[in-house]
């Protein structure tokens, strides 16, 4: 038998998937009211930085940075918050704020997707005019996951612009 705390988990993941499948439908109130109650049911980094990226979707990126922190101290080991962190300021050209938060993602024990963040340090760097460092971020993106075409253009454009 289920215990309480595995039944409220599970109510938690139900919201948490209704409003995802929300926010993929453009449905972006219907999500974040969702998002909240998975929270308010049983918060997890996952549900913070979901809604997060819906807040960011409609423009309120500092709400979604703050989000996103909410996340890393319900849950530090998990990698997206921390990437995502470092794409909202990358989008408001801060390359040099953005770079600590990507690499905390390439290190965050719980992250699937690393070619990210190493895609973003890529992005900062060239901003920065790094292009050596930025070359190696790009490739390193490529090494985590070979068939990530942004990686792949980023880094041909890169190469051209460097020849």
């Amino acid at each position: 038998m289920a215990s309480d705390e595995e039944i409220t988990r599970e109510k938690a993941k139900v919201y948490f998937e209704q409003a995802y499948r929300k926010q993929m439908d453009g449905e972006f109130g219907d999500a974040i009211a969702l998002y909240k109650r998975s929270i308010a049911t049983y918060p997890t980094a996952e549900a913070y930085t979901f809604l997060g990226w819906t807040y960011s979707q409609i423009g309120h990126t500092e709400k979604a940075i703050a989000l996103c922190q909410q996340a890393i101290e319900t849950d530090p080991t998990y990698g997206n918050p921390y990437n995502d962190i470092g794409a909202y300021l990358i989008d408001q050209e801060k390359w040099e704020e953005a770079i600590p938060w990507l690499k905390k993602a390439t290190q965050a024990p719980r992250y699937e997707t690393r070619q990210f963040p190493y895609m973003n340090l890529g992005r900062a760097y060239q901003n920065l005019g790094q292009y050596e460092t930025a070359k190696q971020h790009f490739e390193q993106a490529l090494v985590e996951e070979p068939f990530y075409l942004p990686a792949h253009w980023a880094l041909t454009a890169l190469l051209a612009k460097m020849n």
